[in-house]
């Protein structure tokens, strides 16, 4: 896509499409991860969705490499099993 001297891009069809963005419909800009985003303003619920699972995987990558991985299943149930 090129941006016109008015900053201004056109939504490929497709996408326009498949988030049902029609003629003069409200978006919302981001930032996620570096990027922009660009989501309909009545999909709110999936925006919650996505900023619910960006928390989700923000704690998984904390977590990465965190557990003790000399345990195996069993004694990861009998652990959880004790308490």
């Amino acid at each position: 896509m090129r941006v016109t001297s008015k900053g201004q891009v056109t939504i490929p069809r497709d996408l326009r499409e498949t988030f049902g963005i029609g003629a003069n419909s409200e978006v919302i800009f981001g930032i996620e991860g570096g990027k922009i985003t660009i989501t309909p303003k009545h999909d709110r619920g999936r925006l919650a969705d996505r900023e619910r699972l960006d928390r989700f995987l923000a704690v998984l990558d904390r977590l990465e490499g965190s557990g003790d991985q000399a345990m195996n299943a069993d004694a990861v149930m009998a652990l959880t099993r004790d308490r």
